[in-house]
């Protein structure tokens, strides 16, 4: 059993290992941007590199990124005690390209580790890529991509951008993103069986750990309660792997609170409220 901590340092080591400089977590309270309350991303702190304005030494990053999501775009608040997988404050595990690799490369990586490095079951997981719409087209090349890594394609499902077009707030750095999502369920012998229904559905059952960000375009506000998008000076990466929720996987439980992450808080206030 991988404990949480091992499980951010091999992370970040795998990255390190393929050409990422390390970049500490970021401040919960954002500087110099007026448009996010609080760090709700890994990408945060990198937003002025994706938008051409910020020069940085390296062109690969990775991260385990501080997050509050307790207002605007980003709100867990209202899922927090409704599921097992949802939490206000978190840590997102990252790694970024500022137009170095793209998708092609951000998806072998993402399989690579999980596959390869932390040994999750393959049969359990599940891939969404974004459908298109009126703006962008669907994303063909992801699904391509997660084909010849070894996702079956029945496994990898188009969502809308509801589920599969991300951006950090109403203006911003934004693209079409691809979903990892695992299936929790006691069925092994055949997790694809009947499953479909189950991703990006309701329960515990099957969740998504990781998202694949690929950051193509600026939305910007033209007038008011209208946006368009503009390219990126480079198409990029972002993700985003919740340690939390990779926790649960590796040890076994099913809820984020049951990690050893985050059980000691819960023990030690339950001794405090009992007078232990």
């Amino acid at each position: 059993m991988l404990t949480g901590n091992e499980i951010r340092e091999k992370f970040l080591q795998y990255f390190e290992r393929h050409g990422h400089t390390r970049v500490r977590s970021s401040p919960l309270l954002p500087a110099n941007d007026p448009t996010l309350l609080f760090t709700n991303a890994g990408m945060n702190q990198f937003k002025d590199v994706f938008l051409g304005i910020e020069k940085r030494e390296y062109g690969r990053a990775c991260s385990s990124q501080k997050c509050l999501r307790a207002g605007g775009k980003h709100n867990d608040l209202d899922e927090v005690g409704k599921t097992a997988r949802h939490q206000t404050f978190f840590e997102m595990l990252g790694n970024f390209s500022f137009g170095d690799y793209f998708k092609e490369d951000a998806i072998k990586f993402a399989w690579d580790f999980l596959v390869n490095e932390l040994k999750m079951d393959s049969r359990r997981l599940w891939f969404t890529v974004f459908e298109g719409d009126d703006q962008v087209g669907p994303d063909e090349d992801a699904e391509r991509f997660w084909a010849q890594v070894g996702a079956p394609r029945e496994r990898i499902l188009r969502f809308s951008g509801k589920d599969n077009f991300w951006q950090m707030g109403e203006t911003g750095p934004c693209g079409p993103c691809s979903e990892i999502h695992y299936y929790l369920g006691d069925d092994p012998q055949d997790p694809t069986k009947n499953r479909v229904d189950l991703v990006n559905g309701p329960g515990d059952t099957t969740m998504e750990i990781w998202n694949l960000v690929f950051m193509q375009y600026n939305r910007i506000e033209i007038e008011p309660g209208k946006y368009k998008l503009e390219p990126l000076p480079k198409p990029s990466v972002d993700t985003g792997l919740g340690l939390e929720r990779t926790a649960v996987i590796m040890q076994g439980v099913k809820s984020n609170y049951e990690t050893d992450l985050l059980k000691p808080i819960i023990d030690f206030a339950a001794e405090l409220a009992v007078g232990k």
